[in-house]
């Protein structure tokens, strides 16, 4: 599930591969090419545990549970946040720095049952 609270978007990469989950559970996954994801964090989900809002070129299915936590947006509509949201993309990586912090955001609700 994705986490819930107040948090913090430390980087952001206008493409990155997304890899994990476990071959023996069959939950792998490796995904290249993720477009305009931000990760996020805060004092409980630590910078580790990799949890972000991203852009999803392999399903439709927007709304429902469909990743490991993450937020799962349209390509066009997470374009629109990337450029928004803070820090200011520089290049294809960008880190959030004391002069230029992530932009806070808040989740909240509960996440439809399978």
């Amino acid at each position: 599930t994705t986490p819930t609270g107040d948090f913090r978007i430390w980087i952001k990469l206008r493409y990155t591969r997304m890899k994990g989950g476990s071959k023996e559970l069959g939950t792998y996954y490796d995904l290249p090419n993720v477009p305009y994801t931000m990760y996020f964090y805060n004092e409980a989900i630590p910078k580790y545990r990799g949890y972000g809002i991203h852009g999803a070129y392999w399903h439709n299915n927007f709304g429902q549970p469909m990743s490991h936590g993450c937020i799962n947006m349209r390509e066009a509509d997470v374009a629109k946040i990337y450029e928004w949201a803070h820090p200011p993309s520089t290049n294809s990586v960008t880190h959030a720095t004391k002069e230029s912090p992530g932009t806070l955001i808040t989740i909240y609700g509960v996440a439809p049952k399978n």
